[in-house]
């Protein structure tokens, strides 16, 4: 087992979207780019990128995404066309429905799981969740 944190690579053609320690909002979030939380968020997060929500970061609803990395908590669905990290002190509380799935020792996670590897769910940003939700199985 390797002990060292890989890298987060949000480099590429899509550019990042990033929110600060201290800030809050209050709302859902839809993009194409990918997205690094380190405030909150109270509302859903909708990309076809990638997601970090850093060791400080909260979301507070859905998270339907490409990928994601998980550092900080979440209340709420985790719905992950790919690849979804829940690192050492991650903290989630809510269902999750992935295709790949990599826990750090010391990751809490309060829910169900549900995968599925061959690839049956997409991450979009034209679905509403409640739709993706739906069709993932």
């Amino acid at each position: 087992m390797l002990n060292r944190k890989e890298k987060t690579n949000f480099d590429g053609a899509t550019g990042v979207n990033i929110l600060v320690e201290g800030t809050k909002i209050i709302g859902d979030i839809i993009s194409e780019s990918n997205i690094r939380i380190d405030g909150e968020v109270e509302g859903n997060i909708t990309t076809s990128a990638k997601v970090l929500i850093g060791g400080n970061g909260i979301l507070k609803g859905n998270l339907t995404c490409q990928e994601a990395d998980i550092e900080g908590r979440v209340e709420g669905k985790l719905m992950v066309e790919g690849l979804l990290t829940l690192r050492d002190h991650s903290n989630i509380q809510g269902d999750i429905y992935t295709n790949k799935l990599h826990i750090e020792e010391g990751a809490i996670f309060l829910g169900a799981c549900k995968m599925n590897g061959s690839g049956g769910f997409k991450a979009t940003t034209s679905t509403s969740t409640e739709e993706t939700e739906n069709s993932l199985y």
